[in-house]
């Protein structure tokens, strides 16, 4: 099975480029789902189905042709589903401090939920083979970060905080039964949570396995988009996923061009060759500026033959290993590739058999090999792409 997350800024036609995706390859005989991860979602928008505006079937699969079918998450469905009793205290915790029981109902819709569905879906659908393509259409990219982030982020909760918490509140219960009116969870709301764990485990391997996902980007000729792009590359490579394109969207073209577009066209000019700087040997896919909106079937077959050619789209289109731990004659030494960035714009430390890497806003807890364990991290320097950091010393 193949996974293809199209991830980039708001408003660069991801959904487009991931509906044109499913639909060029189920032509190929690829039995594909494209599966919507933005919580405005617009895949059945993009098909021009005959749906209301809010008709989502109830978040489960919608046949588009034999061998497609698009999937639009309804976050309300997958609590009834999935996190019944977490959702349920957190609405009471919020109705006992005050707020309304309709509001608190809503504000119980905790950020993450919709990312944990579609990836119980996407593991549930690798489990059982239903399908041989997955096409992920993206929320921007901070969403997105949080949507590859989060098993990582879950399995570090369940190790370090989880079994401790749970201990602690079936301690304090009884004490504060009688001294406060604010409820502490039951056991129910900690099995929900296990369960859920549960049904996510091994969906990390998926996602950083290059022979199974890839990431493509989706960017346009713009510089504020460009840097987000290169943000973007360099988040996901540190979050272990392998980007194997760059989908330039909305290039106008070189003939017939009036003062107005030849302004476009000589901005984009000068931009498409920092693209080509900036990502290479990432291959590049433009696409070009269409008069008119991408809507329904035949028009996505279109925009899927001008974006691929004859290529297959589940095809792996480069491959890079993003993290390389490596032990000869002693010395230890990690390899992160971390495209774009710059001396003095990463922070690293290590907690017990993790490497913690920071940069921004964003941070990563890298889990060390056993030899790496016992070394604590030395001299760090940029090499090409690569963050190479020594490993020497015992912290013994």
């Amino acid at each position: 099975m193949r996974i293809l997350l199209y991830a980039g800024k708001g408003g660069v036609g991801k959904t487009s480029v991931a509906a044109a995706t499913g639909v060029a390859a189920s032509r190929m005989g690829i039995n594909t789902l494209v599966m919507s991860l933005d919580p405005a979602h617009s895949l059945s928008d993009a098909f021009d189905l005959d749906r209301t505006l809010m008709d989502k079937n109830r978040g489960a699969p919608i046949a588009i042709v034999p061998g497609l079918a698009i999937q639009e998450l309804d976050v309300h469905e997958e609590i009834s589903k999935y996190w019944g009793e977490v959702h349920k205290y957190i609405s009471v915790l919020l109705s006992a401090s005050g707020i309304e029981d309709v509001l608190a109902e809503e504000l119980a819709v905790l950020p993450g939920m919709e990312e944990v569905a579609a990836l119980l879906y996407v593991n549930q659908y690798a489990k059982e083979n239903t399908y041989d393509l997955i096409v992920l259409d993206c929320a921007p990219t901070a969403e997105s970060i949080r949507f590859v982030s989060l098993p990582k982020t879950l399995e570090w909760y369940m190790k370090k905080v989880f079994r401790v918490e749970r201990k602690l509140v079936r301690y304090m219960r009884p004490v504060a039964k009688r001294v406060s009116d604010i409820p502490l969870p039951e056991d129910e709301y900690f099995a929900s949570i296990e369960r859920l764990f549960q049904r996510l485990h091994g969906v990390d391997s998926l996602l950083t396995d290059p022979e199974i996902t890839s990431v493509r980007l989706v960017t346009n000729l713009e510089k504020m988009v460009l840097r987000e792009t290169q943000r973007a590359f360099m988040f996901f490579s540190l979050h272990q996923l392998s980007i194997d394109g760059v989908i330039i969207n909305r290039v106008f073209p070189e003939e017939g061009s009036d003062s107005f577009t030849r302004a476009w066209q000589k901005s984009q000019k000068e931009y498409m060759e920092l693209a080509r700087s900036f990502f290479h040997p990432v291959p590049l896919f433009p696409i070009p500026f269409y008069s008119s909106e991408i809507l329904g079937l035949d028009a996505l077959a279109a925009l899927g033959r001008e974006l691929y050619q004859e290529r297959n789209p589940a095809d792996i289109f480069y491959s890079r290993r993003t993290c390389e731990f490596s032990g000869e004659n002693g010395r230890h030494t990690a390899k992160i590739h971390l495209p774009f960035l710059e001396k003095g714009e990463v922070e690293l430390s290590k907690i017990g058999e993790e490497l913690i890497v920071r940069m921004g806003n964003f941070k990563r807890n890298l889990i060390l090999p056993r030899a790496f364990v016992s070394l604590e991290p030395g001299k760090a320097r940029l090499i090409d792409d690569y963050l190479v950091i020594d490993f020497g010393g015992s912290h013994e």
